[in-house]
C-alpha cells in the first residue's frame, strides 16, 4: 500500500460554488503531506469529496477529512463526502463518523442534495 500513488483533482461542480476533489489512491499519512496544505486552503460554499478512487484510508487521513468537516461548518459552509466503498466506508462505519459527515453515494447524489 505504501507504494501506490495517491493522486487528486479538482473540479468545478454543476452548480455555481460548488468544487469537486476527487482522491484517488490510498488517503495516509505519507501520501497526505503533499496534499493537505492545498486541501486546507479550499473554501468553496460546498465542497464535494469524492473518494470513489481512494482504495485505503488511515487515521491521519481520516482526521484530514474532519478537520475539513469542522472547518466547513465553522465558516458556514458544506462538506459532503461521496463514494465510499469498501475498507474506507468500514473505517468510517467503525468510527460512527457516518453519523457526523453527510454521505452520498454519489457525486451526483451529493449535488443534488446540496
Amino acid at each position: 500500500m505504501a507504494d501506490s500513488t495517491f493522486t487528486y483533482t479538482t473540479s468545478e461542480g454543476k452548480k455555481p460554488g460548488t468544487l469537486i476533489v476527487r482522491l484517488t489512491g490510498p488517503l495516509t499519512y505519507s501520501t497526505m503531506l503533499s496534499f493537505q496544505s492545498e486541501f486546507r486552503s479550499l473554501r468553496p460554499a460546498v465542497l464535494i469529496l469524492d473518494l470513489s478512487g481512494t482504495s485505503y484510508m488511515d487515521s491521519a487521513g481520516l482526521g484530514l477529512i474532519m478537520n475539513a468537516h469542522v472547518a466547513a461548518e465553522a465558516g458556514k459552509r458544506k462538506f459532503l463526502v461521496a463514494g465510499t466503498n469498501g475498507r474506507v466506508q468500514s473505517l468510517m462505519e467503525l468510527t460512527k463518523v457516518t453519523r457526523v459527515l453527510p454521505m452520498f453515494p454519489s457525486v451526483e447524489a451529493a449535488e443534488a442534495a446540496s
